[in-house]
Parts: C-alpha cells; structure tokens; sequence
C-alpha cells in the first residue's frame, strides 16, 4: 500500500520557501543513486525517506549492483520505494547485458518486471550499437509494461568512472548526433532522456556549457534529466536554468540540492537568488 506523501508537512511552516509540486511531478525531478559507491539498503533508505522522501522521485541501482544482491533485499529497496512513490530503475546495466545476446535482454527485462523496477534505463557508454537496435529495445522495454529511459552523451567510454585521461583519448561524439538520437527515442515512447556528464561537466575542462544549452532548447526542459553527482555541478544547473531543472545525484546529496531548489541556503553566488513563481489564482 502507497504511503501518501504530504509535500507541505514540513517544519517552520510560516517560513516560505519555493513550492515544490507534490507527487508524480513533471518538472523539478531528482533521481538520486541507490546501492553502488555506498551500501544503500531499505533501514537506510528508511531514514532518508522518513526525512526527504517527499522531494525524491526516482531511484536508480548503478553498474548492476542489484545483480549482487540477495533478491529478499533487492525487492525491500524496492517496495520501500514504491511506499513512499519513488521510481525505481536498473540504470544502465543492460549494456552489460547486451553482449549476452537477445535472449539474455529479453530474461533481464522479464525479470525487472518480475521484481517491480519501474524505469530499464538504456545506455550505450562502452558498446557501441545502430540507433534502431535502441529503438527495438525501447519497444521492448515498453510492452513488458515498463518505462524507457535511454541515456545519451558526447563522452564514448562513459560510465564507468574512468580516469579523464582514458576518456580524452577516446575523443567525444558531435552534440547535433546526440541531440538527433534523443529526439528519436522520444518519438518512440521514451519519457525522459537522461544526459550523461562525462565530456559535458565530469571530465573535462573546460565544461561544455553549450551542450546542455542545445538539448534544452531543441529538446525542451521537461523531457531532460541531467548528470549532476557534484555538488558544483548541480548548483550551476539551478543557477543556469531555475529550481525546476530535472536532476540525478547521489542519495547523500539530497538534502543539499534540495535546500538549493528551495531557496533556503546556498553559496555566495546562489544565496537568495533561487525563486519560482506559482500563481496561486491557477
């Protein structure tokens, strides 16, 4: 059963902060990493939702690490989740996956379903694969009744948290292929795009600030969710492009981007200066 969570049930209520839209949102997303750098299990995730549940949306395991897990503990993390109307997904294991064959994809999706992911995220960092084969996977992925978030970038080789140095060597992808690629996985039923950091603001200087410029004004803001496991990262895209930028960090940054978004602390550079406007007469 689905705990209800009540976005206004917060301390200091007479102190105004900028709103934040209650449960399923369109716009101001924050997918925070599960289970990878950290053990993240459900008494953890108890706290952190008893706490800030109310601003997390998605989710996500990172570089398979669900596939380590006892399945007891696996389908705890996810119930939990689901109690507090968080998303769960894969992340980007099934290019791990691919390169088992067909049969292989379609057991790992099957199973996801079978265990109550909610998103398969579709990423291509360290293999290499024709458009049209993510399109099939996207198909795939949607008649088993679960969402499609494919993963997009410039950096080849990411990932994987390799050394700048490797990622340099292996030189990025032109910004217009990416940006085409996302807009045809849009096309076929894909709900968000999530945009890979390495070679944009992870890995490199100076950062490619025109790129996420481009997706956003050929894309749209609400179809986006950017990398941004950093906190400077994530500071410069909701100083850049306001509180209701879609974001993915890390479970332990939570409280900080939120605080961000609700412009109730921040640097020197964002102090005070992050704000909405919610007509109240809509």
């Amino acid at each position: 059963m689905k705990r209800r969570s009540k976005q206004r049930e917060r301390s200091f209520p007479f102190l105004p902060v900028n709103e934040r839209g209650n449960k399923p949102r369109k716009r101001g997303l924050t997918e925070i990493r599960g289970p990878y750098y950290s053990v993240v299990g459900r008494r953890y995730l108890e706290d952190l939702f008893e706490t800030m549940g109310a601003y997390v949306d998605s989710l996500k395991f990172a570089g398979g690490s669900f596939t380590l897990m006892p399945e007891r503990a696996v389908q705890d993390i996810i119930e939990l989740c689901h109690e507090h109307e968080v998303l769960v997904s894969t992340g980007g294991f099934v290019e791990r996956v691919l390169v088992q064959g067909d049969d292989a994809v379609r057991r790992y999706v099957a199973q996801c379903k079978k265990f109550g992911f909610d998103i398969i995220e579709i990423s291509a960092g360290f293999v290499s694969i024709p458009t049209d084969d993510w399109l099939r996977l996207i198909e795939l992925v949607r008649k088993s009744g679960l969402k499609a978030k494919p993963e997009v970038g410039i950096q080849f080789g990411a990932g994987g948290a390799s050394a700048a140095a490797e990622l340099k060597a292996e030189g990025t992808r032109d910004p217009s292929w990416a940006i085409a690629q996302a807009k045809r996985f849009l096309d076929a039923g894909a709900g968000i795009i999530m945009i890979e950091s390495e070679g944009i603001t992870e890995n490199v200087d100076p950062w490619r600030t025109e790129v996420p410029a481009r997706f956003i004004d050929e894309i749209g803001m609400e179809k986006l969710m950017f990398e941004a496991a950093d906190p400077d990262v994530f500071e410069w895209y909701i100083k850049n492009y306001g509180a209701d930028v879609n974001l993915f960090v890390d479970h332990s940054q939570i409280v900080q981007l939120e605080c961000l978004r609700a412009g109730i602390w921040g640097t020197k550079s964002l102090w005070g200066r992050v704000v909405t406007y919610k007509d109240a007469r809509q």
